[in-house]
């Protein structure tokens, strides 16, 4: 049995405190800068440059969370409780548009569903006229929606899936239709999982910066994008206001959370199974629909933009700015960087997991919640604060458009995301194996190199993927602050897609999607089960 009382090496407590220091750094930076440099946060959020911005990100934060809570669970729902067929396609195939960052997946469905796309031209040989232009707020809620319910299909279907049977059972002999079982005794036991994935998309409504840019929807991340550089007092204000948004939205996240993992029951032998009936073919054209948006069209878009510069070049029109240099290079950037920052998180963050678990620190207490608070920071919050801090102070200006700063940055938006594998991982090693080689003389660096880490492995590894995966489609941080000789996928796709070069777009955002497919595969749907 683990003791309670273990001494914690000062060499994990001096690497834990650094670590925690340089995790708070972006939004210690924002708020001191603010108080220090008259930016006036509360002087601009009375102001009606800001309530606009402001307003419309809430309203847009709101519709894509109620949005996403339905649909999502409807998904989840007739995927894990329901006879429709083909169950294991839909199952794989509806947490994929995780894939596509938003940015990528907003361009997809403007290339697809704009007066001119490829609905419009479909329509047109059959003679009908579509001419609905996806802008604006329905542009953003649409693009959010489609490629964020994941968030909450997948733990929804993981709490489905372990719900026990009995009581659906026992309500059904007393005579309950399956409506009002579904009611009264499913949607109560779903309802932790179902805020918390709602929260998580609130969150990442408020601070997306791609798909809103596409929208013309003019949000708190874009206005602070906009006027980073005319107009810094007041970017720096409407960084504080999102930060104390973004504040507000983790505090009730955490809680949500607390309740969604301690009320999983141990998994039911035999779930209960609703049959469809009649209502079986119009369940299969939704999940087919929700497919078809959110992963067919875009995959569809992508390969048209990419087909019709190929064939643009080869009718002698205009040529392709895109040869095999200009692939590779930001393909192994984005390759690089990921796996970089994925190696520096996780190197980074173990520390702090051995103070929590092994030592049962008050400073690993500290500094995991520092960590994983950190992630709910939104991007162009930390690279508008590194950005700053790189242009005002001599210290920051050796770091300016240097891979180390990049890294960084990488390191604070999603190494929170290695904390709880790191910390299982690390649980994962006995103690009485560690004792045994102390007694046998192994010193810790032996005994972390030969014994510890290999048993770690698995869960640093998934962590790392994780990171990976997030990296490859970050977007705010990687304009801001990356080398000026380091373009990645994110970039050179967003840049094109900006200056309507669709082709070239078409071909970056191809190998992005592929890299991120992989990494979603391994890291997120064959782990899906676990979840809840």
């Amino acid at each position: 049995m683990r003791s309670p009382t273990i001494h914690s090496p000062a060499l994990l407590k001096v690497v834990a405190i650094v670590v925690t220091v340089g995790f708070a750094f972006p939004a210690g930076y924002l708020v001191w800068r603010n108080f220090t440099f008259h930016s006036d946060p509360l002087g601009v959020l009375f102001s009606q440059r800001t309530q606009g911005p402001l307003l419309r990100t809430l309203r847009l934060a709101v519709l894509v969370s109620a949005s996403t809570a339905v649909f999502g669970t409807a998904l989840a729902w007739l995927t894990t409780r329901c006879d429709v067929p083909l169950k294991r396609m839909w199952q794989a195939l509806l947490p994929l548009p995780l894939v596509f960052p938003t940015f990528i997946g907003a361009a997809a469905l403007i290339r697809t569903l704009n007066p001119g796309g490829l609905l419009s031209d479909w329509l047109d040989n059959l003679g009908l006229v579509w001419d609905v232009e996806i802008r604006g707020l329905f542009g953003a809620w649409l693009a959010l929606t489609l490629f964020t319910y994941p968030y909450v299909y997948l733990p929804v279907a993981a709490r489905l899936r372990r719900l026990p049977g009995s009581a659906e059972e026992t309500a059904r002999l007393l005579g309950d239709s399956p409506l009002t079982v579904i009611r009264r005794v499913v949607l109560p036991q779903t309802a932790t999982a179902i805020s918390a994935g709602t929260l998580l998309v609130f969150l990442y409504a408020i601070s997306d910066f791609g798909a809103v840019q596409l929208m013309r929807y003019d949000t708190l991340s874009r206005a602070i994008y906009t006027t980073r550089l005319n107009n810094q007092t007041v970017s720096m204000a409407l960084s504080v206001i999102l930060l104390v948004l973004a504040a507000v939205v983790v505090l009730v996240e955490r809680g949500a959370t607390r309740r969604y993992e301690h009320a999983a029951p141990v998994r039911s032998r035999s779930p209960v199974i609703y049959r469809m009936g009649r209502a079986k073919p119009i369940a299969v054209a939704f999940l087919a629909g929700a497919v078809a948006l959110a992963l067919l069209g875009p995959m569809a878009s992508l390969a048209d933009w990419t087909i019709d510069g190929i064939r643009l070049e080869a009718s002698g029109g205009r040529d392709l700015l895109v040869g095999w240099d200009d692939v590779w290079s930001p393909t192994w950037n984005t390759a690089y960087g990921s796996l970089l920052a994925a190696v520096v998180s996780v190197a980074l963050v173990l520390p702090a997991a051995y103070l929590v678990v092994r030592h049962r620190s008050r400073i690993g207490t500290v500094a995991n919640a520092v960590i994983v608070s950190a992630f709910a920071l939104p991007g162009i919050l930390i690279g508008l604060a590194l950005l700053f801090w790189t242009l005002k102070t001599d210290v920051g200006s050796h770091l300016r458009n240097t891979l180390v700063l990049l890294v960084f940055a990488y390191m604070v938006r999603f190494g929170g995301q290695t904390m709880r594998t790191s910390q299982v991982a690390v649980a994962a090693v006995s103690s009485r194996l560690t004792d045994a080689a102390r007694t046998l003389g192994a010193r810790w660096v032996r005994r972390f190199r030969s014994l510890e880490l290999p048993l770690m492995a698995p869960g640093l590894l998934a962590g790392g993927g994780l990171v990976m995966l997030s990296v490859m489609k970050e977007l705010p941080i990687t304009l801001l602050i990356a080398p000026f000789d380091f373009p990645t996928l994110t970039t050179k796709a967003f840049n094109s897609i900006e200056e309507a070069f669709v082709a070239e777009a078409g071909i970056w955002s191809g190998v992005l999607v592929v890299l991120s497919a992989v990494l979603t595969w391994i890291f997120v749907v064959r782990r899906a089960d676990h979840f809840d």
